[in-house]
């Protein structure tokens, strides 16, 4: 068996078939337009005939090994097989007919539409699924600009060099979501952010978005709107946690407006920075803005997450039930009450303090 795969290779490495092959466009003449190079840039493009002798074979086509070259090619004789009897889609869908109803999906791969031998050798591989190349080299070869953010951004998304690489979120053939996601974002995203002890880089645990949501009935609105892009960046980014924007990281930061450019993409800038108001924040006593005071300092400022879960809490205006506090993540009690005319904190950076917001009628 071996003896005749090796006679069989070595006779369809001679011929190349270049039938199979994406063929290079004729030169142009004298004077005419430069001929269109397709949607396709990657390097892989073109290859289709069988690894060249002495690469090491990981995966081969069964039809190849079958030595039957008709299955394909006018011929069956492996020295002289002709021209394929078909096109390279209409030939593989033939006997890979699930991907006649693939391909009728909405959202369409350009390689796969043109022909599967983009991404697949039709005969032998080195990797699984008859790829060209591995997942992550092959998609990149295409999409330069994502490689090039992902590699180098200063915080990586572990999603696109783990597990599935690229074709964890994406279908590298046909989807009915945009981008070929092989979920709608929000489910996708939370989905594999459900994991008991997932870990980011540094070793940190992610959290369980599952139970966090589940139990937490007080939504953040990006979070109730499902738009995890709203606030995080999928490929790579500058930020902290993939963020679009700066975001303290610590509970304690000097006060910047720059270190909040997230949060005031939606919110109001001033409401940390204006020391008096009675329209800007229902946090406050009388008119003694509470988010300054906490906020607006030079050196020991309260950041967000001091106070606000940025995803869900059991509270309005997504108060916490607890803050992590230091890098041992332990858990410090807020304790935050609503009363009739606004709240108080129970003790815990300080005694229990309360805060009028309103003024309430008195009985006669």
């Amino acid at each position: 068996m071996r003896s005749r795969h090796r006679a069989v290779q070595l006779a369809l490495v001679s011929l190349l078939l270049p039938t199979l092959a994406l063929a290079a466009p004729a030169p142009a003449k004298k004077g005419a337009p430069a001929p269109s190079t397709g949607t396709l840039r990657t390097a892989f493009v073109g290859k289709g005939g069988p690894l060249p002798h002495g690469v090491k074979v990981g995966w081969s086509h069964a039809a190849y090994e079958n030595g039957d070259c008709s299955i394909c090619h006018v011929n069956k004789d492996v020295k002289n097989p002709g021209a394929l009897k078909a096109s390279v889609n209409d030939l593989c869908f033939q006997c890979h007919e699930e991907f006649n109803a693939v391909m009728n999906r909405q959202v369409k791969h350009p390689p796969a539409v043109e022909r599967c031998t983009n991404c697949h050798n039709a005969h032998n591989a080195t990797e699984k699924k008859l790829l060209n190349a591995d997942v992550y080299t092959l998609c990149n070869g295409c999409h330069t600009k994502i490689k090039a953010t992902a590699e180098n951004a200063k915080v990586k998304h572990g999603a696109l060099t783990s597990g599935g690489k690229c074709v964890s979120c994406h279908n590298p053939h046909a989807a009915n979501v945009e981008k070929l996601l092989v979920q709608l974002p929000f489910d996708l995203c939370v989905n594999c952010h459900s994991q008991e002890g997932l870990k980011d880089d540094k070793g940190v645990t992610l959290t369980n978005f599952s139970k966090l949501l589940a139990a937490n009935k007080v939504w953040h609105a990006p979070v109730a709107n499902k738009d995890c892009s709203a606030c995080h960046m999928t490929h790579g980014s500058p930020n902290f946690r993939l963020l679009v924007e700066d975001y303290p990281a610590k509970f304690y930061a000097p006060y910047d407006p720059k270190n909040y450019a997230l949060c005031f993409t939606c919110h109001n800038d001033k409401v940390a920075a204006t020391a008096e108001t009675t329209t800007l924040t229902n946090f406050r006593d009388g008119s003694r803005n509470l988010h300054f005071l906490h906020v607006n300092k030079t050196e020991r400022g309260r950041t967000c997450r001091a106070c606000h879960e940025v995803h869900a809490s059991p509270f309005d205006h997504q108060i916490r039930e607890k803050t992590p506090f230091g890098s041992s993540g332990w858990g410090l009690n807020v304790g935050w009450q609503k009363t009739a005319t606004g709240g108080q904190c129970a003790k815990t950076c300080h005694d229990t303090k309360p805060y009028s917001n309103k003024t309430v009628a008195t009985k006669k």
